[in-house]
């Protein structure tokens, strides 16, 4: 089936290309990242036999009329520090055929795909992760009625350039109220209610465990919209599924997602929380790392972009986890006292995540209870924060940050090192020289008594618009109390953009951490030397 539809999108492809009509139209874009590695054991940066590591992509769509297809072509020569040694080689592991009438969609080949929040199906890809669980199979979109959206798929999911063991099925259903009812069409209140079922199948060949081959998960949805309001909420279930996540425990898994929010003019306010338990969910029950989920679990802490402010990110715990978020965003509008001259935008935010309670039973089989609403004594992670963003001039813009940090790098990390209490201040200044011309300059310190003590990070930016920057940042771990290790990360970079097309280089240290996106993470080891990155769109 795979070399069946790979070689019918290269046939379709090059049909298209000796193609005339002026109907069909092909899209695509180019990315290629490539590293050059030096040894420096003051980091703990490694030897690098090959010396240059790269990733590549290249996407190429075609569409006409009612049909589209597409295909991702990748290669991993060798990948680059931080990503799984799996991805090695090169391949073409996306490629689709897509027919949409409008009323009917169907998809054979690779589809990213996503029901309700995602708590028990999403498929999608990070690529700053090295994260891809894409399905390939077939997935139908039907529209039978105003306002009624049904999808269903079939598909084994991606793990590198190979295919998962387990198979997985699925459907989902949505109604939209206001759009199916006339009598609701007009009305300042919008319902959409929403359920999904998901299974996935695999063979049990465990000769201690008598494991279940069939297990199901499913949720149920509402999302009300009124004026400033919108609230969704979703509760979802999963039967037992031991596994290697879980401890091979034969625990039903439980999970359940409110998201608020409030907006007015120049006002905005959100409110998040969440309970896990036994949530992992993935194709084939012996998967470790980020490699076969099936189901994605929202993260309610913010993704910080700073450098000092994301030194320490959180990493969902899907085994157990309870979370809440909150968020005020109040724009100060010019004139008044708090606005100033050119108004003022001020955002606090504060999330915490901790355990949930678990009581052992006498069945080790079953692992534990857990009472839905008791929460547990271990703090997680907890992040409060307050950034300010002022307009000092016509030329000068000052972003301000503070944050409190509270992070159980023995539970997030998995290493030890118990809770680390940590402050961060951040101040981003941006000045504009003429039209074309600005500079831009970050000063951030990170005060902890704790792992690694005290950073600080400087950060000077030079853009000539549209096409040029030029830059360099500077982390310092002055604070560490081995002397030694008091290192300078310096980066220096240079970049040029034309039309779609783009090109950076650089240079520098890379300090050892985890990168997060969406509390999905992935551990980024020290480096040194050169990289390059080219992007290219069409």
């Amino acid at each position: 089936m795979i070399r069946s539809l790979i070689s019918t999108a290269a046939f379709l492809f090059a049909g298209v290309i000796c193609s005339t009509s002026s109907l069909a139209q092909i899209t695509g874009n180019v990315q290629l990242d490539a590293q050059y590695y030096f040894e420096d054991s003051t980091i703990g940066a490694p030897d690098v036999p090959q010396k240059l590591l790269s990733n590549g992509f290249a996407n190429f769509e075609y569409n006409k009329g009612n049909f589209s297809a597409g295909l991702r072509y990748e290669s991993y020569l060798d990948p680059i520090l931080g990503y799984d040694v799996r991805y090695q080689g090169s391949g073409i592991p996306y490629r689709y055929l897509k027919y949409n009438s409008g009323e009917i969609e169907v998809t054979a080949g690779s589809f990213y795909e996503q029901f309700g929040s995602g708590m028990v199906l999403r498929a999608y890809e990070e690529r700053g992760l090295g994260y891809d669980n894409a399905f390939d199979g077939f997935r139908v979109k039907y529209n039978p009625y105003k306002g009624v959206y049904l999808k269903g798929l079939i598909g084994r999911q991606r793990t590198f350039f190979n295919l998962g063991e387990g198979l997985v099925r699925g459907g989902d259903v949505e109604w939209n109220l206001n759009e199916s009812c006339d009598s609701l069409a007009g009305a300042k209140t919008q319902w959409i209610i929403g359920g999904n079922f998901v299974s996935k199948y695999q063979k049990d060949q465990d000769p201690l465990y008598n494991l279940p081959e069939n297990v199901g998960a499913g949720s149920g949805r509402l999302n009300v919209i009124s004026g400033p309001w919108n609230i969704f909420t979703e509760f979802a279930y999963k039967v037992n599924d031991p596994g290697n996540s879980n401890g091979y425990i034969f625990k039903e898994g439980h999970s359940l997602l409110l998201q608020t929010t409030y907006t007015v003019d120049g006002f905005g306010a959100t409110f998040s929380v969440k309970r896990i338990d036994d949530m992992v969910f993935r194709s084939d029950r012996n998967a470790v790392g980020n490699n076969l989920f099936i189901n994605y679990l929202p993260a309610t802490t913010k993704n910080h972009t700073y450098l000092l402010a994301a030194l320490y990110p959180y990493a969902t715990q899907p085994t157990g986890e309870f979370g809440f978020q909150g968020e005020i965003f109040k724009q100060f509008r010019s004139g008044t006292s708090l606005g100033g001259e050119f108004g003022t935008d001020f955002n606090v935010n504060y999330s915490r995540a901790q355990s949930i309670e678990k009581v052992p039973t006498q069945d080790v089989n079953e692992g534990y209870t857990s009472e839905f609403l008791k929460l547990g004594n271990e703090v997680y992670y907890e992040d409060f924060n307050v950034e300010v963003q002022k307009k000092l001039s016509k030329k000068t813009k000052l972003n301000f940050l503070y944050m409190y940090q509270n992070y159980n790098k023995s539970v997030i990390e998995g290493t030890g090192g118990g809770h680390i209490f940590a402050h961060t201040v951040v101040a981003d200044i941006r000045y504009r020289l003429t039209n074309k011309k600005s500079v831009r300059a970050e000063f951030q310190h990170l005060y902890t008594e704790q792992d690694r003590k005290s950073w600080a990070a400087m950060l000077a930016e030079y853009s000539i618009a549209p096409h040029w920057f030029i830059g360099a940042i500077d982390q310092y771990n002055y604070g560490n109390d081995d002397s030694t290790r008091r290192i300078h990360y310096y980066t220096a970079t240079m970049g040029y953009t034309r039309k779609a097309n783009r090109i950076t280089i650089g240079y520098g240290k890379q300090r050892a951490g985890i990168l997060c996106v969406g509390g999905v993470c992935r551990t980024v080891p020290a480096s040194n030397g050169f990289s390059m990155s080219i992007t290219s769109s069409f």
